[in-house]
Order: structure tokens, then sequence, then C-alpha cells
């Protein structure tokens, strides 16, 4: 039996498309899952599942016994947990046990995941690439430097001669995000119509099925300790608004929340997470501050040595918007405008564009 590939969250949601992906090459995949984790999308008599918590160096190791490679993605994706420890010790320790086992298993190659979040300057003025270099100190908030933490680990290896590669996906969209990262849940509160006002800041999106194509070109073709900027269209959030509401038919939105006072709201919206609900908040401070710096990201150089194409975002929020509708996450009958026609067919101005199973625990 040939070894196998290993995926560490790979029932997320970036996670399962790279399953998805690799299947369809016929390689052998081994998922590590956090216990407790949802598995049931994943197609289980094809794949290996390991229950691991990556917070534990040993089950870790046990996990990664005799892996060929490993897509290390696992991490707390939100801006905002309780308690704030938790990003150090998943995002950060996390990938620590997670690159060193995979190494230690004899693993040829490992593609860490990182974010662009940590990408960008408190005075950024020309576009972002793959090059850019931040000190922790221009990162904002726990969640962005545990993986500032994780990246610069990762590029620590990489230097010392471990077959390292690095990605840095940008906002992924499209479909089958069943645990609502950020960038999901904004879309849905739109389209249920809990976003009428918007925000004054620009966001790079690629499609999440072109973030698992770049991962897999990136491993097989990268280089050794090269950090791979995943990104495709650059757009306003006014903007995205308005193409949601297109697709949906719902008003655009019209009113722009004045930056202190949505940072005021984040304040709050955290504390009564804290003290009272310990759930995500509506707002975060990180994701408030964050709309203050420049995130205008220039993936070219990235995209041409990796040979990827990503698909438009139009037919990524079209698809996305679909999918909402059935999972029976919207109210009424499916949006107007979804269809093949409209999937065909570019809506966005160009903003910068190029812009049975085996299951056991660890």
């Amino acid at each position: 039996m040939a070894a196998p590939i290993v995926v560490t969250g790979g029932a997320g949601f970036i996670g399962s498309h790279l399953v998805a992906r690799l299947l369809e090459r016929g390689a052998p995949v081994r998922v590590l899952e956090r216990p407790g984790a949802a598995i049931d999308h994943l197609p289980l008599h094809r794949i290996d599942v390991v229950f691991a918590d990556i917070r534990h160096p040993e089950a870790v190791r046990r996990a990664m016994r005799g892996c060929a490679e490993v897509y290390h993605l696992a991490a707390n994706p939100q801006l905002w947990t309780h308690p704030r420890g938790q990003f150090r010790q998943v995002n950060y320790l996390g990938t620590i046990h997670v690159l060193e086992a995979g190494l230690e298993a004899g693993a040829r190659r490992v593609l860490h995941t990182s974010t662009e979040s940590i990408l960008t300057h408190v005075r950024q003025t020309a576009p972002i690439s793959e090059d850019q270099q931040v000190p922790i100190a221009d990162v904002l908030g726990p969640y962005c430097r545990s993986k500032w933490l994780a990246e610069r680990f990762a590029l620590r290896l990489a230097r010392r001669g471990a077959p390292v590669v690095v990605v840095n996906p940008t906002l992924p969209i499209g479909p089958g995000d069943r645990g609502r990262s950020p960038p999901t849940q904004m879309l849905l509160d739109f389209c249920l119509g809990k976003r009428r006002e918007y925000l004054d800041a620009e966001l790079n999106l690629i499609d999440v099925r072109d973030v698992a194509d770049g991962m897999v070109r990136a491993l097989e073709r990268g280089r050794t300790g090269r950090r791979y900027l995943l990104g495709h269209e650059n757009l306003s959030i006014r903007t995205l608004f308005a193409h949601l509401a297109a697709l949906t038919g719902l008003p655009e939105p019209r009113w722009r929340v004045p930056y202190p006072l949505a940072l005021a709201a984040a304040y709050v919206s955290e504390w009564i997470a804290d003290v009272w609900t310990h759930r995500v908040p509506t707002a975060t401070v990180t994701g408030v501050k964050l709309t203050r710096r420049r995130m205008h990201f220039d993936a070219r150089r990235s995209l041409d040595e990796l040979g990827l194409k990503p698909r438009p975002i139009a037919v990524s929020l079209g698809e996305t918007v679909a999918w909402f509708a059935a999972m029976g996450w919207l109210p009424g009958p499916p949006c107007r405008g979804i269809g093949p026609d409209t999937l065909g067919k570019s809506i966005m101005p160009a903003e910068g564009s190029r812009g049975v199973g085996r299951h056991r625990e660890g």
C-alpha cells in the first residue's frame, strides 16, 4: 500500500476541497482532525481519518507515521477565541508539532498554510506581494501573531534544509464552508439581510477550489523555503455587497460605518463574548483594525510560477450563494440570477484583478 498524504484540518473549508483534489489524482489520503470534528461530509470510504489534537505532540507523531507528504492546514481560523491563549497553542505550537513530526516521519515534502493577514504594514502603500516582510510589531491581534510565529518557524526549518513550502491564501470563498469562516459569515449575513452597512475597506478574494489546486501545485513544484501568495481579485466591501445585492435581489448597502464607531462596537462585542456568551462576536477588534490597513495584493508572480489561473470571483460568489440556498441557510426560494448563464459571465468590474472509512484516535 502506498504511503499516505496527510492533510491536517482536512474536514475544514479549504481542507475538504484539498482532500477532494488529492483523491481525484488517485493519492491515498489520511486526514488528521481534532477530536469531535464533523467529518460526515468527507468521502469516508476513500480516506483514513485520525482524530488527534495537534496541541499534543505524541498524538501528532502517531498520526504522521509512514506519511509521504504533509499538508498542514489545521488552525483556529477565527479572529476571536476564548481564551486568547488558544491561538498560540493551536496555531503556533500546533504547527511546531505537525511540521516536526511530519519531517521525523520521513515526509519528502511539507506544506504549511499561512495567511494573508500577516503581510501588511501599518503604512502600506504598494500592492502586497509574496516577498513582503513585516515585523511582529506591525502584526495585528493574537490570531495574526500566532500565524506570524508559525510561518516564521516553517521558514526557519526550510533555511536549515527541510523540504518545507509555505502558502498564504487570501480570503477564500465558494461552496462548502460548513464551519462559516469569517469571509463566509460576512457573505451569509448580507444574504440574510443582516448587513445593510459597510466598512470602507478592500479585500482580496480567491475561490477555495483554486486555493486547493494552488496548494497541490506548490507542494509538487514549489521551491523549498518559498512563500507562495494564493490570491486573485481585489475589490472593496462596498463593491462586494453590491454584487451580492444583484444576485439576491436585496437592496445595496448605502451607509458607510465610521471607523471609530465600528471599532467601539467591536470592543463591546468582544467584551460580551468574553464575559457572557463565549461565542464568536458579530465584530472583532482585529477584523475592524485590519480594515484600516491596505489589503491590496498582487499574486501574479506566485500564480505564474505555479501555473494557476483562478476562476472569476463572480462565478465563485454565485456558486456560494446557491450553496447557501441548497444548505437551507437562506429563507424563501432560490436567489435570482443564479444559474448557468449567470455563472458563466463575470459581473464584476476589474478592481485590480489578478490580482467505509477508517477512524481512529491518534
